[in-house]
């Protein structure tokens, strides 16, 4: 008895042994695939979904990819120019662009992932034909969504804006109003809480999915896939200018830009969301 029982101490001994070196060998390889961080600042929908849905992918080639919500359009590019966060994913080049402008920052664009149709909403009126004079049409107060906004009401002859104002118009460029609405200028993310209060709002697709809407099933019309504003509006990734050839930037975007996330965006958002 007592030799089977050391004998089995032994054997015990030796399979521990080699365990423990087997899984010594494993974390050596695990901190050799190990990359390194990736941080990330960005809108909650469909941003930070679509981020949760590449977290998985980057894993299996080792970055450890970290999201921050952020609630607004200002945070997530001031973190990105003081280096707190190594990118932001919320805003299109024209924001991007007069927020550089605007604060002085130093953000370029490192890739092109999405875009999110805008959309006209029902609010208390559900057909543009049936607005009348006096009607409110709610619209983002940020300057590129607010020329944006303009610009599909104008595309729908709800208004006429000043020759060449483009992504640069405001409602001081309307200069047809046949129809006697006003235009009310809200910030972004307050819009369809007022959706029960005015005759129609105007939503970025972001928040047009965050108060339930779809662009395919609820909005009265929407820009165009092939349309000069989709193309222009690109959802793109965000950085310090400098650091667009991170590896960890490179990985990050290509993942984005894969064939993986572009079904999963396809099959979740419904049209509300398309891949660039």
């Amino acid at each position: 008895m007592k030799k089977r029982a050391l004998g089995l101490v032994l054997t015990v001994g030796l399979v521990a042994g080699v365990l423990v070196g087997c899984g010594t060998a494993n974390s050596s390889n695990s901190a050799a695939t190990s990359k390194g961080k990736i941080t990330v600042a960005a809108s909650e929908t469909p941003h930070s979904e679509i981020l949760a849905e590449a977290k998985t992918i980057l894993a299996q080639q080792g970055w450890d990819l970290q999201v921050t919500v952020f609630q607004d359009y200002v945070q997530p590019n001031l973190v990105v120019e003081s280096g707190e966060f190594d990118a932001n994913y919320f805003q299109h080049v024209p924001y991007l662009e007069s927020f550089n402008k605007e604060k002085s920052t130093h953000l370029v664009d490192a890739g092109d992932i999405h875009y999110e149709p805008f959309g006209v909403y029902p609010g208390t009126k559900k057909t543009l034909a049936s607005l009348t004079k006096g009607d409110v049409i709610a619209i983002p107060n940020d300057t590129t969504n607010e020329a944006r906004a303009l610009l599909l009401l104008q595309d729908n002859g709800i208004i006429k804006l000043k020759d060449g104002v483009g992504l640069t118009a405001t409602v001081n460029d309307i200069k047809e109003n046949t129809k006697g609405v006003e235009i009310k200028e809200l910030e972004a993310a307050q819009i369809s809480r007022v959706k029960s209060e005015v005759a129609l709002i105007v939503l970025n697709g972001n928040y047009a999915l965050q108060a339930g809407l779809s662009v395919a099933k609820d909005a009265i019309v929407f820009e165009k896939a092939d349309s000069q504003a989709a193309k222009t509006y690109v959802n793109i990734i965000a950085v310090k200018k400098g650091n667009e050839q991170n590896e960890g930037i490179k990985a990050l975007v290509a993942v984005l830009k894969s064939d993986a996330i572009k079904k999963f965006i396809n099959d979740k958002y419904d049209g509300a969301v398309i891949p660039y």
